[in-house]
Formats: structure tokens, sequence, C-alpha cells
């Protein structure tokens, strides 16, 4: 217990000092390159408009919180860990199809969306404020680190952020340790996310954003690594032919086909159902929110699995 407040404290004091040490940059202007070209922006954002989770982790990580988040109209979808430090927030609607009206009302200087999902609307985002548009649905855990910079230097905290990506890398080598320490043997073992609701399951494969904080973290997919689908749509026999040593399922509704797969005989067949090792976890955590302050809380959730069997 003694030990895990210290380790809090520790990071805290962290931030703080990431925060503080590292000050806003002066009223210049900063150029950043975006996947429709080049943003110039001057001066330090306050009004920030997030449209998916991965940019709301990336700011909170460094203890910036946005005035309008797209949240899906659910915002229990935040992880503990943003909503530490972005207790309030305005909901401009879904990712998928963000409210303009909502996002204009509030009179951003500052708006970031992802090229897939808003890429149809970026001309509207523009004529509202500046607006960085980059990489967040389907991209690698590689990929997410990349892109933590450009929105670092968006809201004019680009040192706070490398010293806190820095900081990040830390701790992930530190959890990777542990896990090892925990089980030696776990680098043997499988491990495979999915996401699962009624309409069905999805693999989240080595490509996606948790099969890459698995990996770094030391463990295996069963997926092979030429499969470059990040998001596997999965049957039964699929699942079986994958057959994990761990199945790790964050659920999207209560009633799924993971319901009636558990009454087909095949389902007993899994390596993951004889040993116990299916277990339920956030969905909010391991998918939607993919960020620095996602990827720890995976890793604390490896821990925590692994812990209990020791």
């Amino acid at each position: 217990m003694a030990k895990s407040i210290i380790k809090k404290l520790i990071g805290t004091l962290s931030i703080f000092i990431l925060v503080f040490v590292f000050p806003a940059k002066a009223d210049v202007t900063r150029t950043i390159n975006d996947e429709m070209g080049e943003l110039s922006l001057s001066g330090t954002p306050k009004r920030i408009v997030a449209l998916e989770f991965s940019f709301v982790d990336a700011m909170a990580a460094v203890n910036i919180a946005p005035l309008g988040i797209a949240d899906d109209n659910k915002p229990e979808r935040l992880i503990p860990a943003v909503t530490q430090v972005v207790p309030e927030w305005t909901s401009v609607g879904s990712r998928y199809q963000p409210s303009l009206e909502v996002i204009a009302d509030l009179k951003p200087d500052l708006i970031i969306a992802d090229v897939e999902r808003h890429s149809a609307i970026y001309d509207d985002l523009k004529r509202i404020a500046p607006t960085l548009i980059i990489k967040s649905r389907g991209e690698t855990y590689q990929e997410n680190l990349d892109a933590v910079i450009k929105v670092g230097k968006a809201i004019n905290r680009e040192e706070t952020m490398k010293q806190r990506l820095a900081l990040h890398k830390q701790r992930m080598a530190s959890f990777k340790a542990q896990l090892k320490s925990i089980k030696p043997t776990f680098a043997e073992n499988t491990i495979q996310f999915a996401v699962i609701s009624e309409r069905g399951m999805w693999m989240h494969g080595p490509t996606s954003y948790a099969g890459g904080v698995v990996n770094q973290l030391g463990l295996r997919s069963p997926i092979p690594e030429q499969i470059s689908t990040a998001y596997i749509p999965t049957s039964l026999e699929l699942l079986l032919k994958a057959n994990p040593d761990y199945l790790l399922i964050g659920r999207y509704s209560d009633n799924t086909v993971l319901e009636e797969w558990k009454k087909n005989p095949l389902f007993s067949m899994l390596t993951a159902k004889k040993k116990g090792h299916i277990i339920e976890i956030s969905p909010g955590l391991w998918s939607l929110s993919r960020g620095m302050l996602a990827a720890e809380g995976v890793a604390q959730d490896l821990v925590r699995i692994f812990g209990e069997e020791s």
C-alpha cells in the first residue's frame, strides 16, 4: 500500500515538474505538418476542441484540459486518468459526426481532428478555428507516440510533451520488467484483446493500438504479424484458430455474441476457456482512449492479471 502511494506521488510530482519547468513558449509562429499539409499557429490556445479520445489523452498527459470533446455523448468513456485532469467539458457530439454548431458556439482557438473521421468536414472546421488534422482511428502504438508530439506543438507544449513521452517510455520499460519478474515465462503466453457487442467480435491485431502496446510489453499475439488489418471481424471458428492463452474482452453491451458462443461445444475447446483465462477489461482503456495514459493503464491491467495468478 505504501509503495503504491509513493509511486502515485512520484508520478504526480513528475507531471508537475514537466508543466512548470517547461512552460509554454513565447508568442512565436510555429508550423506543424499534418495530414492536410502545414498548419501555422502562434500563441497558446486556451479553448481547444478535441474530436477523438486519443487527443484528449495526449493533452491530459501534460495537464491540459480541452474545452470541448467529441465523447459520443457517453462521458463514461473517458478513462479515470483523463477525467482526473479533465473533470468537466462540453460534449460536441459523436466522434463520427460532431456538431459543427456546438463547436462554433464554443468559439475555439484550436480544433484537433482525425483524418479518417473528419476529412469530409475539414473545410467547415477550418472556418471555425485553426484545425490540426492527424491520424487517430486505426493508428498503431508508435503512430500514436509520434502524434502526441504534434499535439504538443499545437498546444504550445512541445518540450513538455517530449519530456512526458520520455517518462512514458521509462514507465513502459518498468512495467515490462515488472511483468517478467512476476511471471518469468509470461512471454511464452499469447494474449489477444477483442471488443465484443451484440453485433459481433473484433480481435485487435498486431498492427492495432492495443496490439502494439502488448508487443511493447514483451507479450505475443497469436495472430501472425503479416496480417495488416487492425480490427479483425471474428467468428467463433476464427477465434478457435487463433486460440490465445489469454482472451481479454472489452464488452460494449450486456448482450453479446459471446453468450451465444458459450452454448457451442467448440467454445469449451478454447485454451483460454480451459485455463480460466477469459478476462473482461475496459474497452475505454484498451481501445478508445489510445494514448500514453491509456497505455500505462493497459500495462497496469496486465500486471494485475498476471499478479493475481502468481
